[in-house]
């Protein structure tokens, strides 16, 4: 599945029509994003089921900073709604698969009943 473009117009459709969702925050001036990129691609063909979308953080900058976005790239894992992962740095290729396949194995259930809990005790 090829990658898509995030936008402020076009990101509220695309998350609530996707199940996963992987987001590369990254920009065309910086030196780790032009390493992660290609590697992003070449993961994105391989899992047809999840969402891989990009946001230049030049072009989006209200979209990047609604996200608190400071460093790039910034990978992020959204599953229903949820945010798995936000973490900066570029992977390598195994290591961004071995993340996707731990996305997917999140107890979501779980992942919201924590959640709850905390909220009832603060």
């Amino acid at each position: 599945m090829a990658t898509t473009e995030l936008t402020r117009e076009n990101f509220d459709e695309v998350l609530d029509g996707n199940d996963m969702i992987l987001i590369d925050f990254w920009a065309s001036w910086c030196g780790p994003c032009r390493f992660f990129g290609p590697v992003y691609e070449r993961v994105s063909g391989r899992h047809d089921g999840i969402m891989f979308g990009k946001v230049d953080t030049e072009a989006q900058p209200e979209l990047a900073g609604a996200f608190g976005i400071t460093s790039i790239p910034t990978l992020m894992i959204i599953r229903e709604n949820v945010v798995l992962y936000a973490q900066p740095g570029a992977l390598p290729e195994q290591e961004l698969e071995k993340l996707i396949d731990g996305a997917r194995a999140v107890d979501l259930d779980d992942v919201r009943r924590q959640a709850a809990e905390r909220e009832r005790s603060a």
